[in-house]
């Protein structure tokens, strides 16, 4: 594979936003977004089970957004930084995820994904073997827990979206813009809330809005698990870690079906983001295709991503992630 360097140049011509395609991506997902909504409340008046159905594509078409607001905060959907910023934070009431907070810790992850003395910017915390066994009880329960399905993908992943990015206190006091996000994304929150709940009823606010905001909160978590965590990956010390080989061996090239790609926004062809984020969304597949040589990859396909949960802990003697069980304690 060729190098960073290499791959920079040889997919520059990928990065350019096309305004048109972001424009038309953006009314688009918001027309989707807003039109499924609106179904799901006159869906209320016909049975509660269907506004449930209904709340799964909706749930997409959220997460949609939220790989909108992805690109904007790499720069990679509008030439103005301005433009990308404003929408983004637009965006971020959507998703609840504050975008400046979301940009400047996102940016960290990308300049650290892989490194095992760089972990915890926008990933899924991940021990060693050695690091485990070296945990008191008490410690090592907490981290088993945290790492339970049920908890990641369900309970961790709604503490995670409605209460923890509700916090100015998630970064430190320096970082006084991504603090003004927070805080100006609970206003925004506050503020959508409380029209459209004196439009359409606080009752039915709940009933429509909760179960797309907790499934997109599952899938967001989902996503974010198995761009990173699956096997064979990368994880290497500071010394020996380098960027091209964490992108292309240690960030997934996920091959969904059409639709889920096109749900999903293409996050899928993770490892070619990683190589260079600055690529619009709706390029990602137009790289892929040029570069048949960016196939040679980790690849994984729905059904083999859902055996990746077992997957908890980093064996650095094997060079491998191994399940709890795998573990003598």
């Amino acid at each position: 594979m060729a190098t960073v360097t290499a791959w920079g140049a040889r997919l520059a011509r990928y990065k350019a936003p096309d305004l048109k395609r972001s424009v038309w991506q953006l009314g688009s997902a918001l027309a989707l977004f807003a039109g499924a909504w609106a179904l799901m409340y006159v869906s209320l008046g016909v049975g509660y089970w269907l506004t449930l159905l209904l709340a799964v594509p909706a749930a997409f078409f959220l997460v949609r957004l939220f790989i909108i607001q992805h690109d904007c905060g790499h720069a990679a959907f509008f030439r103005s930084t301005r433009v990308a910023d404003i929408v983004g934070s637009i965006l971020g009431v959507l998703t609840l995820t504050p975008y400046h907070y979301w940009k400047k810790t996102h940016a960290l992850h990308h300049a650290t994904s892989g490194n095992l003395e760089q972990r915890g910017f926008g990933d899924i915390d991940t021990l060693t073997v050695d690091e485990y066994l070296a945990l008191a009880r008490w410690q090592r329960f907490k981290y088993r827990v945290y790492r339970h399905p049920a908890v990641l993908f369900g309970v961790g992943a709604v503490l995670h979206f409605f209460v923890r990015h509700r916090l100015p206190t998630i970064v430190p006091g320096s970082w006084t813009r991504e603090r003004r996000s927070i805080l100006w994304t609970d206003v925004g929150l506050a503020a959508l809330a409380t029209l459209l709940g004196r439009l359409v009823g606080f009752r039915a606010l709940l009933l429509v809005h909760l179960p797309i905001a907790l499934l997109s909160c599952t899938i967001g978590v989902w996503l974010f698990y198995i761009q990173h965590q699956f096997e064979p990956t990368y994880w290497e010390h500071q010394g020996r870690w380098a960027y091209d080989a964490a992108a292309l061996e240690g960030s997934s090239y996920y091959r969904l079906p059409k639709l889920l790609q096109w749900a999903t926004g293409n996050i899928g062809l993770h490892h070619i983001h990683h190589l260079l984020p600055r690529i619009p969304n709706y390029r990602l597949q137009e790289a892929l295709d040029d570069h048949p040589e960016l196939r040679q990859v980790p690849t994984l396909t729905l059904w083999e991503s859902l055996r990746c949960v077992r997957l908890t802990l980093w064996d650095e003697r094997a060079r491998t992630l191994v399940p709890f069980s795998a573990v003598k304690t």
